[in-house]
């Protein structure tokens, strides 16, 4: 018995010491299906009468495997949400590469994807309630799915055309844009239009909302730019935006198309304004006589300084300081006995604008 006892423990011992080299079989897993995880962050944004699709490609299938390799992407469209379903895409987007990030040095930037759309007149509707929806289907390599993306929709209203004399001019006050309204009145509490124009510095992609002005009964409308930088380049484009306020529902706008960019170089070509106030006041009892100046202070913002000018009666006025004077102020010691003489100051800017003399202001010298 001690010898078959010995016998089985060594043959426990071998079989054991052979499960641990072979490894031991876990439960055994399904198939991948290889079904594309849904796109979850599906957007839509409408711009006149195309609409911009965007979204990531997913990396992973749905059983969170890594995707290998993508078909097809169907592009579905439909003016009722509950109906939507990609059985009639209306295109397709060839594949995309899975996002880098699940690869040995990947990157680990999502892929984007995008689609363009442009709106048949059919999906157009005057009624402000009005919506038109999308959706994407991820495919495999054998056509199928794991089903839709999260639904997007965007207004179905028409979009209306912008100003047809968009203009600019730059003047001393600003960049003054311009343009004819349209003559239509359909504004409503569902409904309503504003213009929106935009500035780009040239030779960047950096634009900026300059103002809005929503519809109103006059056709001339006019808008102001306080807010560029003398001697740079500028682009301005103008759109109608149409904005949608239902009742129950968050108020969403998209804008149509733009004018043709004007372009405008603000050259500050423009003095500042003419000094005002000017007086002139003699002092000298029992000291070296002199005439004191002042004046308004300027309130021009790219004011530097002033000139101050003088004249004898008969002579030219003559310049009389050397350097720009940086006060509203100024003391004229270079002056004699029995003389009269006339003053003058101008504003001088900081690209050396010069204005207009101001009005003259006259002294005596005893």
């Amino acid at each position: 018995m001690k010898r078959v006892s010995y016998l089985y423990g060594i043959g426990c011992a071998a079989i054991v010491l052979i499960l641990a080299s072979c490894g031991v079989p876990g439960i055994p897993q399904p198939p991948s299906l290889e079904l594309p995880q849904p796109v979850s962050d599906f957007r839509a944004v409408r711009k006149g009468n195309t609409v911009f699709l965007a979204w990531t490609v997913p990396t992973e299938n749905s059983d969170g495997t890594r995707l290998r390799k993508l078909a097809v992407t169907e592009i579905c469209r439909s003016a009722d949400a509950k109906s939507l379903n990609c059985r009639n895409p209306i295109g397709t987007e060839a594949p995309s590469s899975p996002s880098g990030n699940n690869k040995p040095g990947g990157s680990g930037k999502n892929t984007q994807a995008s689609y363009k759309d442009e709106l048949p007149s059919s999906l157009i509707h005057e009624d402000p309630a009005a919506q038109i929806f999308y959706a994407v289907s991820v495919l495999n390599r054998r056509g199928r799915s794991a089903g839709v993306s999260n639904v997007a929709g965007v207004s179905g209203v028409p979009s209306l055309p912008p100003p047809a004399d968009f203009r600019a001019e730059v003047r001393a006050d600003g960049v003054l844009l311009s343009w004819t309204g349209d003559s239509i009145s359909s504004e409503t509490a569902a409904l309503r239009h504003v213009y929106r124009v935009y500035r780009r510095t040239e030779g960047t992609n950096v634009e900026t909302k300059v103002g809005e002005m929503p519809f109103g009964a006059s056709r001339t409308y006019l808008l102001l730019d306080h807010s560029f930088e003398w001697e740079q380049t500028y682009e301005y484009r103008a759109t109608v935006v149409d904005v949608i306020a239902m009742e129950g529902r968050a108020e969403t706008q998209f804008e149509g198309e733009d004018t043709p960019p004007v372009r405008v170089f603000a050259h500050d070509v423009f003095p500042p304004a003419v000094p005002s106030g000017l007086q002139a006041v003699f002092s000298g009892v029992g000291q070296k006589p002199f005439i004191d100046l002042i004046w308004t202070p300027d309130t021009d913002t790219d004011l530097v300084g002033y000139n101050v000018y003088r004249h004898e009666p008969g002579g030219a006025a003559e310049k009389i300081n050397s350097e720009l004077v940086k006060g509203p102020e100024f003391r004229d010691t270079n002056v004699s006995a029995g003389h009269n003489y006339t003053y003058s100051v101008s504003a001088v800017d900081v690209r050396k604008n010069e204005s207009a003399k101001s009005s003259e202001a006259t002294e005596s010298v005893p």
